[in-house]
């Protein structure tokens, strides 16, 4: 399992993902879940992964291998970002094929992958889309200007409570941030490095900012130490049920 998310804002795209690929008991790995491909002043792509490592490495690869032989249909040739949304789908489907029998070895083996795509290609806007193991795929919304993939549940309410088209980019990354750390802190099989990324807007380079940050990362336990105290206070803060308690008549009445 795993967490990714990025943030269309009108400024540029926020990237953020975590880097575990294994949580069992004997053995915990890490593997970079965001991939960066650009061709600097003319276009500027970033794809985060989830789900099954061995696809999603392996349309990694096939992205990769078709640069170098420059095919007819690569990442760099594409027109529109849509385009390159619709070329990872396949990549993905095909490999995902390999093991669909219904028979065999390979019978009831997942072999899903989920990708997030975002960037710019010049003449066009930024454009971000969630691609599904299915091949298809969908935007983000002017209401939810975010994507997740992964495990997605924990890390949701604070985009919805925070996250806007005209969010300032240091508030839209502490937010992935916090989205990502408070998703570890309820499901093991998210874990750090954290990346976050942010690509502004007709820039056409890789990146504005990116960081990395490790378990033990001073910025990673100030933000989390930080958090855990700010909402404890707005917690105490909320008003007391003593007024509700006293207006209602109790039952027996």
């Amino acid at each position: 399992m795993t967490y990714c998310l990025a943030i269309a804002l009108e400024e540029g795209l926020v990237f953020c993902s975590d880097s575990r690929t294994n949580a069992g008991p004997d053995r915990v790995s890490k593997y970079s879940k965001m991939h960066r491909f650009s061709v600097p002043y003319e276009r500027s792509m970033v794809i985060l992964t989830a789900g099954n490592l061995a696809t999603s490495q392996a349309v990694i690869a096939q992205i990769q291998r078709d640069l170098e032989e420059d095919t007819e249909v690569n990442i760099f040739n594409a027109r529109y970002v849509s385009d390159v949304a619709d070329y990872i789908g396949e990549i993905s489907l095909k490999e995902q094929q390999k093991y669909a029998k219904k028979g065999g070895p390979n019978a009831g083996f997942n072999a899903s992958a989920t990708f997030i795509l975002g960037g710019q290609i010049k003449g066009h806007a930024p454009e971000l889309y969630m691609i599904y193991p299915e091949g298809n795929h969908i935007t983000a919304s002017d209401l939810y200007p975010y994507l997740q993939i992964g495990e997605t549940k924990y890390g949701k309410p604070i985009l919805d409570r925070i996250v806007r088209s005209d969010t300032p980019v240091e508030t839209a990354m502490r937010c992935a941030l916090v989205s990502v750390d408070s998703t570890m802190r309820s499901n093991a099989t998210v874990g750090p490095p954290l990346e976050c990324l942010f690509y502004r807007k007709d820039s056409l380079l890789p990146h504005e900012e990116y960081c990395v940050l490790e378990e033990g990362h001073p910025y990673l336990a100030d933000l989390r130490q930080s958090w855990d105290d700010n909402i404890r206070l707005a917690f105490d803060n909320l008003p007391s049920l003593s007024a509700v308690f006293e207006a209602d008549p109790s039952p027996d009445q």
